[in-house]
């Protein structure tokens, strides 16, 4: 789990930067970088995120072009498309982590909520996002009632919901992380903040 480590520990220091407003100048993006990346691609880690603007990964994470794997999709879903995304980063490149990071006010998760408290109003295509969403977020409704479950709360769930998804929906990831080569963790970005909470 190295290699996990160390890429976990690299995305956590480029947060730091990210948060203390020292990140690397992008300037430095040379076209030197470019060519070298044009003979293939090594991505340290795989960041499933949301799709919200607020909440760009290269950029909360002060990475460059070819450092990070990135996916984004509204409530950070799993859905058959972005596993195999995850997959194909996991066995052609190697790359050792997968962060699924959703973030605090996620537009998503609160249309999952409301949804719970009046269904039926939200689109036919943002409900194929709420029905992701809903099976990690019900439990708390159904405990606590819905108006009392907060969108971090929810978000929360949802990620866990994802990591667990992940690794019982493709036999690539599982293989990886039994044997060591891969390690997928959790984590909630603070869009007034700017801290990214990784979860245990």
């Amino acid at each position: 789990m190295k290699k996990a480590q160390q890429a976990l520990a690299k995305l956590k220091a480029g947060n730091q930067r990210f948060i203390d407003e020292h990140q690397t100048p992008s300037g430095e993006i040379s076209g030197q970088k470019r060519m070298e990346l044009s003979q293939g691609q090594a991505p340290f880690a795989v960041i499933l995120g949301c799709s919200d603007s607020r909440a760009p990964a290269e950029l909360v994470f002060d990475q460059g072009l070819g450092d990070l794997f990135v996916i984004r999709v509204a409530g950070n879903i799993v859905a058959p498309s972005l596993i195999g995304s995850i997959e194909f980063a996991v066995a052609e490149f190697g790359t050792p982590l997968v962060v699924v990071m959703g973030h605090t006010e996620c537009g998503a998760v609160t249309a999952t909520l409301n949804d719970i408290k009046q269904p039926g109003a939200v689109s036919h295509h943002i409900q194929s996002i709420v029905r992701r969403i809903k099976p990690a977020v019900t439990p708390l409704t159904d405990l606590a009632g819905v108006d009392n479950v907060t969108v971090t709360q929810a978000v929360k769930a949802n990620v866990l919901k994802s990591v667990d998804q992940l690794l019982a929906s493709s036999d690539i990831l599982e293989d990886a992380l039994g044997s060591g080569k891969l390690d997928i963790v959790g984590a909630c970005y603070d869009i007034s903040t700017g801290v990214v909470h990784f979860y245990d």
